[in-house]
């Protein structure tokens, strides 16, 4: 039980560092896939580009729990998605919510700074580890800088493209704006 636990925090863990690539290195510092994606989000923050991912993660999920069980790589592999859930709902927040504590405010501060300020920089969203790890954490006093230069951004109103992915997948007409 307690080696399927260290498994499963394994998992959130590596998920920061998937994290890091996937906002990085493969939406800014290279041009791939998720280069296209990832610009609308920056152009307009209420497009979350990870809504696409959900049903496919969705049906690997069900997928290996129907194959595998609850082995411990799908332990380590729920982590992951647990830590993909934890980065959406973190992200989220930073742009359409005020933060309810010092830790999302610190969040919040850095990952608008990125926005704002430092699109080549500060790419972590949930946590500044790998920022530091990799050398893409600005200087203290130039952090200090750039948070406080966004310090009064106020959140997003209105929908996220959750809503509108919703309503276009479900027949719905699309009414969001």
């Amino acid at each position: 039980m307690v080696s399927m636990a260290l498994l499963f925090v394994a998992g959130i863990a590596s998920w920061t560092f998937v994290e890091y690539v996937i906002h990085g290195w493969l939406s800014h510092q290279f041009r791939t896939f998720a280069t296209p994606l990832h610009d609308v989000h920056h152009r307009d923050p209420h497009a979350v580009f990870t809504v696409g991912a959900w049903l496919p993660v969705g049906a690997t999920v069900a997928i290996g729990l129907a194959f595998f069980g609850l082995c411990g790589a799908m332990v380590f592999f729920l982590g992951l998605v647990a830590g993909f859930a934890a980065y959406e709902v973190i992200h989220y927040r930073i742009h359409f919510r005020h933060p309810s504590s010092a830790i999302e405010a610190r969040l919040r501060a850095r990952h608008l700074a990125h926005h704002a300020a430092a699109p080549d920089a500060i790419f972590g969203v949930s946590t500044s580890f790998w920022d530091r790890v990799m050398g893409t954490e600005p200087a203290f006093e130039r952090m200090r800088e750039l948070e406080t230069e966004v310090a009064e951004v106020a959140p997003l109103s209105g929908p996220s493209n959750w809503r509108r992915a919703f309503f276009l997948s479900s027949g719905r007409p699309n009414t969001a704006a």
